[in-house]
């Protein structure tokens, strides 16, 4: 599949570079397409199995679930046009949203219509960054299950880079001659990477002033709810902005466009719950989140399907306060959600400003 036609042009004068992208979520898909379709040579590491970082989908039997981001928003004109290069595939989520005020469920209030749209790719998040990223996949130009270890100045070229990585089963590889490195990782990952390489300091120290907490997020699927007689389970809403102390969001996956119909909900603990209960056992945690989502939605029924998912670096609290971090001498730059908050759009703007500083 060739590379789409180029949505943002670079200067005529442009030396065509070799680039390291670490990190294939939003940002990091974003800064390499850029680069990519201005001629650049890109090799994006991926540290999981699968591309999207928080704009996650887990596939179940049972249905999938948005485990990361849930819903984004569209505000840059840039973002506007490049979500127009793949026609149909984000639509409109109109979710009937409440606050739940306490453990027992009371709804201050359905909330008026949002201002703005809330947009899901489908059929789950993750098919956005998916389809940014067939040219680069169909190129060979993803490496995936590899995490990169440390950032070294190249043995045969001092100019250039290398990265020592270590891939399934502890197999480790060296990747040379790179003229720039960049990391479109969370802030704390970023930081410490960033340590390990030589005349990096500057950046690492201003990494160091992002705050980022965690979330435990837990998913059930209910197929009982499907048989005759049975519309739904629980509230007739479809997501919840929560005050329960455990929880802080609730949302019915089948409601979403796209998604299979079985009762799916996916429940996002609390900051400070997660943070408290970070280092907890995953059972532990699921037993504790399931009395809780029993007690806001009144669903007691026993799930088909229950698995959590630990995010460490959920939820921006303390943003860099730019949209990247260039480093021309060093060809070190780092970019993510967190530099300007924690939308998904704000992941594709800082991945697309910091591939167009380089260019």
């Amino acid at each position: 599949m060739p590379l789409s036609k180029p949505i943002f042009t670079t200067k005529p004068e442009a030396k065509f570079k070799n680039v390291a992208i670490i990190g294939a979520g939003m940002a990091g898909i974003a800064c390499a397409r850029t680069l990519a379709q201005a001629g650049h040579k890109v090799t994006v590491f991926e540290i999981n199995e699968y591309l999207g970082g928080r704009m996650a989908t887990h596939n179940t039997p049972f249905g999938t679930f948005d485990s990361g981001a849930q819903y984004f928003t569209v505000r840059d004109p840039r973002f506007v046009k490049a979500l127009a290069t793949v026609p149909g595939l984000c639509k409109p989520w109109s979710a009937t949203t409440v606050r739940v005020l306490d453990e027992l469920g009371r709804v201050a209030a359905v909330a008026a219509p949002a201002p703005e749209s809330h947009w899901v790719a489908t059929p789950g998040m993750n098919a956005l960054v998916s389809r940014w990223a067939l040219p680069l996949m169909d190129q060979h130009s993803v490496e995936m299950e590899t995490r990169v270890t440390r950032l070294e100045r190249d043995v045969l070229n001092g100019h250039h880079w290398q990265l020592r990585t270590q891939g399934p089963g502890g197999t480790q590889h060296v990747f040379s001659g790179f003229d720039n490195v960049l990391l479109a990782i969370p802030a704390e990952p970023a930081r410490l990477l960033l340590q390990t390489s030589p005349r990096s300091d500057l950046l690492a120290q201003q990494i160091d002033r992002v705050d980022a907490a965690p979330c435990w997020t837990l998913m059930l699927a209910f197929p009982q709810a499907m048989q005759p007689g049975m519309s739904s389970l629980g509230p007739q809403w479809n997501a919840a902005r929560s005050t329960h102390h455990r929880i802080a969001w609730l949302a019915r996956e089948s409601s979403k466009p796209g998604r299979s119909t079985v009762e799916r909900w996916t429940v996002q603990a609390s900051t400070a719950w997660s943070a408290e209960h970070l280092e907890d056992d995953a059972m532990r945690v699921q037993a504790k989140l399931l009395k809780a989502f029993s007690e806001v939605t009144g669903i007691r029924a026993v799930p088909a399907l229950a698995q959590t998912q630990r995010w460490r670096h959920a939820q921006t609290t303390r943003a860099l306060g730019k949209s990247h971090l260039w480093d021309a001498e060093t060809g070190l730059g780092v970019c993510g959600d967190w530099c300007l908050g924690a939308r998904v759009e704000d992941a594709f703007i800082s991945g697309l400003e910091l591939a167009l500083s380089v260019v």
